[in-house]
């Protein structure tokens, strides 16, 4: 019997979500794709270049079947019926199951192990580590930290996953509700009613909902809401799901850019920002 020692070679992946195909890109390991899901947008070309095969909770087993893929690449349990099914069919599946900037970090050091890209990884996650160093940096040109509220989903209100709320952290806002990032799913993050929000007066909101188009007026238009901070001083933000809700390297990259700007000139409008920190 002839056995093989050395791993075999990963040459054809199925993403289900885009983290891990932007993740590919980054590396130069896109050639490696086989095919992606529907809500892939960064990079935008991939969606040109690649076969759409899933949505989000959704997949043509078959489809990917055809695909021949080496190993396909999932993340968490709401993706726990996808991965059943292939594995039934003698598929490989790596599951990722990160919530947390570490995590994301761990993960594309994972991807860089599997397809044989390691330095590149290495490399990438030096890139995003030092560009959590930079927002660091600039955090501390804030003379108070702003109290900030995300809020991920509108009904029910749903507030941030952990590394937003972790990224909000490294960017010198205060979350408002830290104790929600110990949830593991969305259904602990669930608020009953509003109250709290306007107990907790956030200096700045944000809102991404989830690839559904931010409504700006309907939040304004909340019962009480007229009395908390973010509305009096119009610190309402949107930032674009891809960015913020995928755990990857965007939220590392564009998304700690963005954040750091909203903090930064919100306190250059309250007179809360020290002008000249080294």
């Amino acid at each position: 019997m002839n056995i093989q020692i050395k791993p075999r070679k990963i040459n054809r992946i199925v993403c289900l979500t885009e983290e891990t195909t932007e993740t590919l890109y980054k590396l130069g390991a896109d050639d490696l794709i086989a095919g992606i899901t529907e809500y892939t947008v960064r990079p935008e070309k991939a969606k040109l270049e690649k076969p759409v095969i899933a949505k989000y909770i959704d997949a043509d087993i078959e489809g990917i079947l055809s695909l021949n893929p080496d190993i396909v690449f999932a993340w968490s349990d709401m993706q726990a019926d996808i991965v059943k099914e292939l594995v039934k069919n003698g598929i490989e599946v790596y599951c990722f199951n990160h919530r947390s900037v570490q995590g994301i970090l761990e993960m594309i050091l994972k991807v860089g192990a599997i397809t044989g890209y390691q330095d590149e990884s290495i490399h990438l996650v030096a890139e995003l580590t030092a560009n959590i160093e930079k927002a660091e940096t600039l955090s501390r040109r804030l003379k108070v930290r702003p109290k900030v509220y995300f809020e991920e989903w509108f009904k029910p209100l749903i507030t941030g996953i952990r590394w937003v709320s972790e990224s909000i952290e490294i960017c010198g806002g205060d979350d408002i509700f830290p104790e929600h990032r110990k949830s593991h799913n969305a259904k602990g993050r669930i608020l009953e009613d509003d109250s709290k929000i306007i107990i907790r007066n956030p200096d700045i909101i944000l809102a991404s909902w989830c690839g559904k188009p931010f409504r700006k007026q309907k939040l304004l238009r909340r019962d009480n809401w007229d009395s908390i901070n973010a509305v009096k001083s119009d610190s309402v933000f949107e930032i674009d799901s891809a960015v913020i809700l995928q755990p990857g390297p965007a939220v590392l990259s564009d998304g700690l850019e963005i954040l750091s700007k909203i903090f930064i000139e919100w306190a250059d409008r309250h007179g809360e920002l020290i002008d000249n920190y080294n």
